[in-house]
């Protein structure tokens, strides 16, 4: 994927009121950008840090800049862009890198399902016509033993989301949960018990009613401004 706009790099001042972030130039400025992430950003805003960010000029942005990624134990690069997810997983299942997806008649986004009033993130047909539910979830937290946690702050929608996949493989479809790993230190993913303990129960219960849980990891060019999904890693339930 291209990003919209060139990265230019930054250190980080401070993130604040959830979408906010300041961050200093090389100039010394201090500019004010957006921070596409409602989450808690665990171990992903800590002042200092370098970050990356994209510009787009346009009269509707109150703030040109978005905040993109952020580097992490001096090595590591993080992309807190959540927004980029959905579009990241469509992307990789449409080029074939999601070895668990090969064939599919149709794809859509955002589409209304379940009896708890919830959007699937991706919803397939196979060649056959059955229907395969994907619920997406972005994992930016990054723990010792390149372990990536999900979630980092309690997610009661995680929770109906989880519910609703296992009712989906209960009335015959196929679901899966997809962890779009946005970490390039990260090496095997888990639920985070002591984060959430409910939706890490709702996650062993949902691989034991066969809901299919994957996680590809994205690979980030700083440099040519580029983040795709490229490697498959291990999910520990």
């Amino acid at each position: 994927m291209q990003l919209e706009g060139n990265l230019e790099s930054a250190t980080l001042v401070k993130r604040y009121k959830r979408f906010l972030a300041d961050i200093k130039l090389a100039s010394g400025e201090i500019i004010t950008i957006h921070c596409p992430n409602t989450g808690s950003m665990k171990n992903c805003q800590t002042p200092g840090s370098r970050v990356w960010y994209t510009v787009v000029n346009k009269k509707t942005r109150k703030y040109p800049g978005t905040w993109q990624f952020i580097e992490v134990n001096n090595s590591e690069v993080v992309g807190i862009n959540t927004g980029l997810a959905n579009k990241l997983v469509v992307e990789a299942i449409q080029d074939g890198v999601v070895r668990q997806i090969s064939k599919f008649s149709e794809l859509r986004t955002e589409v209304s399902y379940g009896n708890e009033n919830s959007r699937i993130d991706i919803l397939l047909k196979d060649e056959f016509g059955k229907d395969c539910f994907i619920e997406v979830k972005n994992i930016s937290l990054g723990v010792s033993g390149a372990l990536g946690l999900f979630p980092d702050a309690i997610t009661i929608r995680g929770q109906k989301h989880m519910k609703e996949l296992m009712a989906m493989k209960k009335a015959g479809a196929r679901a899966i949960l997809f962890f779009c790993v946005q970490h390039t230190g990260i090496e095997t993913v888990s639920p985070a018990e002591k984060i959430d303990l409910v939706y890490a129960q709702l996650m062993k219960k949902a691989l034991e009613v066969g809901v299919e849980i994957i996680a590809y990891r994205a690979a980030i060019d700083t440099k040519l401004s580029t983040i795709n999904l490229e490697k498959e890693l291990t999910v520990l339930v």
